[in-house]
Order: C-alpha cells, then structure tokens, then sequence
C-alpha cells in the first residue's frame, strides 16, 4: 500500500482582514469557492482547484485511515447491523379511521410510509396502503432525504418533501393516496415543513431563501399554481416554521433566533389569512404555544423565568402583561415539552440532569409523576394525532436499555408495552453497567457524566475511553440506547457523555453560562470532566478519544488547543472550527440566526475578542495534536466544507510533527452525512474503527473487554 504524503494546501499569507480596527490573516481563505450558494444545489459547478485539493485530502485518509482499517470497518459494520432489527417498524398513530406508520424492508435504506385500518392498529398482518416507498423513491440519487411528510386532515390526499442534495433545499410535493396519482402541484426551494388547510384543500410551506433561510410561509392551493403570501419575515436573524396545534383548530407561524420568540395564529377552519400576533418579540424573549378551547397555554420565560413556565391567556387577548400563571417558575427545573390534550395538560421536564413526565388534570389542577428507576435515562412524550384522547404514548431507554414505547393510561396509570427495540444478534442488559458521576468545574460548577462500560472492563485506569460532548445552543445529548456504542464498550471502552454548559442538563442558566462571553466554560468543563475520569482511574491521560460534531466539532477543536496532552485521538464531525470568519459573514444561511449565541464580531468589540481567543482555526499553533479524524459534508449549509478543509490545512502547517490529521470531505452529502440507515452506519463504523486506531486497538477484531 503507498503511503501519500499529506496534501500541502497552498497559502496566502498576504490575505489580511480588516475589521473593528483589528486585522487577521486567513492562509486559507480561497478553499471558499466565491460561487458557493451555486456549488450547495450543483457540486459539479466547484472551482477546480478547490476540488483536486479536496479529493488529495479524502484520497491521503483513504489509504492511510480507511484502507488499514477495512477490515475492522467491516467488522464494526456487521456487528452494528446485526443488532438492527430490517424490517423493523414504528408503533401506529391513530388518526379518525385509520392507524399510520413506518416500516423497512428486509435491507432497505429508507422506510415505507403506510397505514392500516384504526380497528386492528397492532397487527402487523392486517391490509396496508403504501403512502409512500422511500426506497423506490430513492432512485439512484446518491442523496436522499425525506424532510417532510404528511396526510390530509381528510385523508386523501398525501404532502411530502424530499431533497436529492444534502442542501437542505426540499421540493414539495402532493399525490391521491387511493390512486399514487401525482397532483401538478409542486414547490421547489421549501425547507420541507409544512401544514394543511383543515378543509385539506390547501398548504401551508415554508420557503428558503437564496441564502438558505427559512424566510417566508406561503398557502397554496392543490389545484393553484400562484402562493398567496400569508407571513414574510424582515429580519435575516429570525428563523420562520409554521405547525398545528394539538386541537387541529389552529394554524401557528413561529419566528424565533436563538433567544427570542414571536408567534402568530390562523384559525384553521377559516378562509381569513392575515394571521394574529400573539406577543411581539422582545429580546431574549422565547415561548411556545399550545390550544384548548378559547385559551392558548404558553410555556415562556417571561417575567425571569430563567427555566420556564406554563401560563394561560385567553385567544382574544394575549398580552403578555394579563398571562396568568399555571405552572409557576422554578428554579431548576427546566420545562423542556408541553401537550394540551381535551382533559388533561402534560409537560416534560428536567431536574438534575434527569427527564421527567408530569400529568396534570384540567378539571381540578391534580398532578402526577410517572416514574423511572435507572440511574440515567432518555424519555420523548408524543401526542400523536388525537386531541381527543386520555392515553399518552412516550418513548424510554437508557444507556444499558434499549428503546420502549409505551401507551400510558391517564386514569389507571397502566402503561401498556407497545414495542421494545429488538436487537437480533443479542443484548444481555445485565452486560453492562451504567453509571453517573459529577465533575467538579475550575469555578466549582458541577457537571454531570453518564458512562456506559461492560461489567467485565476495569475501572483502574487501563481502560480507553471515548468521551462525547456538544454543549451549545441549549441542547442536551440524552442518556439514552444505542446500539453502536456497543461495539466500542464491548471491546473494553468505556463511553462517556460530558453534561458541559451550553446544553440545558441542569436547567436553561446551565445554557447561558456556556454561550457568548461565558463560551469558554463549555471548553474547561469538557476538560475537567476528562481530568475527573483519570483522577477516578475510569481511564488514563492519553488514552482518551474525544468526539463530537457540527457545534460539538467546535468543542473538539478548542478543546485540542488547551489541552492536546489529555487526549490519544480527536473525531471531530462537520466541525464548527472557522469560528471569527463565519461570524462575520452575513452572507452564510446560519450568520445572522446565530450572533446571538456566538455574538457579533461585526459591530462589538468584546465579541470579536472572545471569538478570536477560542476559535480554533485562529488558535492552531504548533501543539502536540493527536491523531485526529475530521470530516465534511460538500453540501453542507450549516458547516460550510471549507472549515473544517481550512482547519485540516493550518494544523498540518503550524504543527507538521504531530497529528496526523486526515480529512475526509462527503462530496455527495450535507451536514447529517450519508443518508440512509446503512451508509450512514459506514461512517460511524468507520469514526470507532479510528477511536480504536488511536488507542493502539486496531487489531482488535474480538469482542469482549481488553
């Protein structure tokens, strides 16, 4: 096998930047085709040069990483398909008569859409209709993926959206469920959401700019070939949804950055399409809307309520000033999820790191709790498609459980099992052993970490360990099942999941202390709860595989910039790494959505300052890097492919002795990658194959704890 030399990038070290009266230079900037909103719906059309160079980088990973690791890929990959159930399916959702659902076929990549009659919901022998087969669908795109997909309210007729690029550019569609005639009606540029009319005559899309963002909501009728244009949003920072309620009664039109909500309202059942304004947005003001009869319910933070709570106003007047509390503020406790059902109001919650259900009858204000026992643990609460309805589906799974879905009786509290996750090739729960600990953060801050290890691997600092992190925008990565960790824990890793700041673990103030100013704490938390695992002997300095992807590819790269020594190897997925650049380029779908997570390097001094001291692409220097794994996506509209290419390039100039760095760019894919549910499990295959890689493990084919 020929062992290529890394591809060298050239430079330009003459290309300086001007800006509040600091001045950087990028090396790297020309990896930016300037036709790049082109190149997102047509890779064909990128700039030559920046393709020879992308293809060197994906050929030198090729033959140094995936060549040498073929076998034990395959390994990995076989062992993860094996625990996949193919021709697995969803539980049904009742709607009027019939049951809906999603099924695979026996090694099918995409699933089938289908539906059943209401009378015998369960049986999987009983008659279908195929609304929609994804695999037949697919054709031979290379890239497929279903952004949307829906029934009428009466039935007929069926909505879907589907994108052939990875741009995230959906084309809608509609076709008679009875007949699979397609309908003329067609909507390119949408971002796959959308919402029908109640008389099922007409939808509601959701349009994408030229720049990529969700900008304006459009109704259009079935037999139509002109929108009327019904919400066109002025500001670029906001982002535009449109959604139904719960009751079916209400049509809603959101518009949201980061930090503030503004939400308006149609009555579904009307031909009137000048939507309501329910609270005009003020900043940092975020809420949410649920309906019931003349009152809507609002989860808001309004008033300092730092973690949310649940107020009700009624639908002619919904001044914020006159909402009246429901579920009162508490410190702590996050309230993630509200459903407003005929009878009863159910929100989910997380207190301590841990989720929670709480049911509380309309009637009299009576509440209950459905408990759980496991020490860490993931739940997900649906409210399906009736309105009308005292059962509540959710889903449960934990480290070392794998996915449940339940049906739970309101009245009785009886949960009825409505499927557990099936792994063929085997899964002895009483195998592993999951377990929580807590960090203690340089300021004292302590931070919660879910670890997943076999039962036969020691806890005496000789075992490798993977420890994962994201850490922004609010989001959590929950406790939950999955079934390709399982080949890493079962050949004596031990899988972590760092709770940092920036996510909402431990309520929405463990967001904002992990975002603009205070950015760096999502960094140092990462770090310390990697120094807790070798004080705690779980592993050792060295011996640890960091991962982490889009904005958690940001955590990776920082974090390799303060402390490369803790690590033995960095997986960093469609990394956020070109922070300052990014920032400051409004022409970018995410730009201006994301200053008021980042901050605005454009017109605020402090901003630009903190920016430039942690983002990773600014802060390579000559460092002891490990070995790091870092991949892209050529369509990708939220990680544009040149960051992570820009930040593979400056590593191999400003520290050419350590590493190595390979660079893998998707020239066929978006953000999320592959699609498909086995291409994709390529990709993750290949990511642990690598993890193995950098602890010396490669040759490890056999299970079982080393």
């Amino acid at each position: 096998m020929t062992q290529l030399k890394p591809p060298a990038a050239r430079r330009d070290d003459n290309f300086q930047i001007d800006q509040l009266g600091r001045t950087r230079t990028d090396p790297y900037h020309w990896l930016k085709d300037e036709n790049w909103q082109a190149v997102m719906r047509d890779p064909s059309i990128l700039r030559q040069d920046v393709r020879d160079y992308l293809e060197a980088e994906n050929e030198y990973t090729k033959e140094n990483v995936e060549a040498p690791l073929e076998s034990l890929q395959k390994t990995l990959l076989d062992e993860m398909r094996g625990r996949i159930k193919e021709d697995d399916s969803s539980v049904p959702s009742i709607d009027g008569p019939y049951a809906y659902y999603s099924r695979y076929r026996e090694g099918g990549e995409y699933p089938v859409f289908a539906r059943r009659d209401r009378s015998d919901p369960f049986n999987e022998e009983a008659p279908e209709t195929i609304l929609f087969d994804g695999e037949l669908e697919s054709g031979n795109s290379s890239y497929f993926d279903i952004g949307g997909l829906g029934h009428s309210p009466d039935h007929r007729w069926l909505a879907y959206a589907v994108d052939r690029q990875g741009s995230e550019f959906y084309t809608l569609k509609v076709r008679n469920i009875e007949s699979g005639e397609e309908l003329p009606f067609k909507v390119d540029k949408t971002t796959g959401g959308f919402v029908w009319s109640e008389a099922s005559d007409a939808i509601f899309w959701v349009e994408r700019n030229e720049n990529g963002r969700s900008c304006a909501v459009h109704k259009r009728g079935l037999y139509e070939e002109t929108d009327t244009l019904i919400y066109k949003e002025e500001d670029e920072g906001f982002f535009v949804g449109a959604g139904k309620s719960q009751s079916g009664d209400i049509i809603f039109i959101t518009a949201n950055d980061h930090t503030t909500s503004e939400w308006h309202w149609l009555d579904a059942k009307s031909s009137d399409t000048e939507p309501k304004l329910i609270a005009a947005r003020e900043r940092g003001h975020e809420y949410s809307v649920a309906h019931h009869d003349d009152a809507f319910y609002i989860l808001t933070n309004y008033d300092h309520a730092v973690d949310f709570k649940i107020t009700k106003s009624p639908i002619g007047n919904t001044d914020p000033s006159k909402w009246e509390d429901v579920i009162p503020h508490a410190a702590g406790t996050l309230i993630l999820d509200i459903i407003s059902l005929e009878e009863h109001l159910i929100r989910l919650e997380r207190s301590q790191g841990l989720p929670r259900i709480v049911i509380r009858e309309r009637r009299n204000g009576s509440e209950h709790t459905i408990h759980f026992d496991e020490a860490a643990y993931a739940l997900g609460i649906s409210g399906g498609y009736e309105f009308k309805t005292r059962t509540l589906r959710f889903s449960y799974s934990s480290p070392t459980t794998p996915g449940q879905v339940f049906d739970y009786d309101i009245d009785s509290g009886d949960r009825s099992l409505r499927k557990t996750q099936k792994i063929p090739s085997g899964h002895e729960i009483d195998s592993y052993i999951c377990e929580r600990i807590i960090s203690i953060a340089s300021d004292g801050a302590e931070i919660p970490i879910t670890l997943l290890r076999h039962r036969d691997t020691p806890v005496n600092g000789s075992a490798p360990l993977l420890l994962y992190g994201y850490g922004s925008y609010g989001i959590t990565i929950p406790a939950g099942f999955s079934t390709s960790r399982l080949s890493l824990v079962d050949r004596g890793f031990i899988f972590a999941i760092a709770h940092i700041r920036g996510g909402t673990a431990k309520g929405y103030q463990w967001y904002l202390d992990g975002k603009l100013e205070k950015k760096t704490n999502t960094f140092t938390d990462f770090i310390s709860a990697a120094e807790t695992l070798v004080e705690t002997n779980y592993t050792s300095a060295g011996n640890i595989v960091a991962m982490g992807g889009s904005a958690g590819g940001l955590l990776m790269g920082a974090v390799s910039n303060m402390a490369p020594e803790l690590f033995g190897g960095f997986i960093a997925a469609v990394p956020f790494v070109d922070v300052l650049n990014t920032m400051s380029d409004e022409s970018l779908p995410l730009t201006p959505p994301e200053w008021p997570e980042w901050g605005n390097p454009l017109n605020d001094h402090e901003a630009y300052d903190t920016i430039e001291a942690y983002s990773p692409y600014d802060q390579v220097s000559n460092r002891p890097y490990p070995r790091m794994l870092i991949t892209g996506g050529l369509s990708d509209p939220r990680v544009t492919y040149w960051e992570p290419a820009k930040w593979a390039a400056k590593l191999r100039h400003e520290a050419p002795d350590a590493g190595p760095y390979f660079l893998r760019i998707n020239m066929e894919a978006g953000h999320g990658g592959s699609t498909g549910r086995f291409e994709g499990l390529k990709e993750t295959a290949l990511e642990y194959a690598f993890a193995l890689q950098c602890v010396g493990l490669a040759d490890n084919t056999m299970k079982g704890p080393v």
